[in-house]
């Protein structure tokens, strides 16, 4: 057998010099506004000022996390965040997967590209529109209350009702994301040869038993990798979907990690306490990525990296 011949670090940088150029950009960006802004995660130990800047502001040790772990609003906007992830994980995780399985067995691929092709529309869309369109479908003056009032029933107004909320913000994350994730799901199955199907039909096995013997197994390192990436986003659940609505049903249900450190450290001007819930933050949800990972391990999974 000839033995593999290791071509140099310089004969590879040459040979793909012209890659390197392309994601060049990309790195210097990731760089600046990613790995050199960390550098102002240091405010957390500060009593910092804006006016005196980083250098100057005084040290106050872990005093800022101290103020974080015994403030009775962030804790309030943890727990809102855990319970928007749990209830989301429940009834949005499983959604596309539902969808790409339909759409996989039972449509023809002409329909299947026409329906994925709508489906997958609402992603493109900003969330001041999806709140927007939900405002003019379940608004107090929306297209439903409408009608309710046209045959003579009470009006509801979903948008403004704290106890809708949780179900509400789970029903506009599917209909904006759900096509993004049959994508990628529908992808998987198509690397699954049709033989495996026809012996297995040749075999005696139903659709729902060919369902469950090859088609989950193809989807399942799928599965984990995009349940470990939502476990590492746990407690960030959307943000400007969340502040366009809060003053609508109020900071008690919609308050959540992300919006709390913005009012906190933005609007009120209190960086460092900002800074220090922002890293709480961060430590917790690199904690779940590497605990998921490990757990995908333990299935025979790959995860997001490959055990060393």
């Amino acid at each position: 057998m000839n033995p593999v011949r290791r071509i140099g670090w310089r004969a590879r940088l040459r040979q793909d010099r012209t890659l390197l150029i392309m994601v060049a950009p990309a790195v210097l960006l990731l760089v600046v506004f990613a790995y050199v802004a960390m550098l102002g995660n240091v405010i957390a130990w500060q009593n910092y000022s804006p006016y005196t800047g980083f250098l100057h502001s005084p040290y106050v040790a872990w005093a800022n996390f101290a103020r974080v772990f015994s403030n009775p609003l962030f804790l309030d906007a943890v727990r809102n965040t855990l319970t928007i992830t749990a209830f989301q994980l429940v009834f949005f995780f499983p959604v596309p997967i539902f969808l790409a399985l339909l759409l996989n067995s039972v449509m023809t691929p002409k329909i299947r590209t026409v329906i994925q092709s709508i489906v997958y529309l609402p992603h493109f869309f900003s969330w001041v529109l999806v709140v927007t369109l939900f405002q003019q479908m379940l608004g107090g003056a929306g297209l439903l209350s409408q009608t309710l009032r046209h045959h003579g029933y009470a009006a509801f107004d979903v948008m403004t009702n704290p106890h809708a909320f949780l179900v509400l913000i789970t029903m506009q994350s599917v209909w904006k994301d759900a096509g993004w994730g049959i994508i990628i799901f529908l992808a998987a199955l198509g690397t699954v040869s049709p033989e495996l199907y026809e012996a297995a039909a040749v075999d005696g096995a139903n659709r729902w038993r060919r369902i469950w013997h090859i088609t989950l197994p193809a989807l399942r390192p799928v599965i984990l990798l995009l349940l470990i990436l939502r476990l590492g986003d746990a407690l960030s659940v959307g943000f400007e979907q969340l502040i366009l609505q809060r003053a609508a049903v109020g900071s008690g249900v919609s308050e959540v990690i992300d919006t709390y450190v913005y009012f906190q450290g933005v609007v009120n001007g209190d960086w460092s306490f900002a800074a220090a819930a922002g890293l709480v933050k961060g430590v917790v949800s690199l904690g779940l990525v590497l605990g998921a990972n490990k757990l995908a391990h333990a299935f025979g999974e790959d995860g997001v990296y490959k055990k060393a």
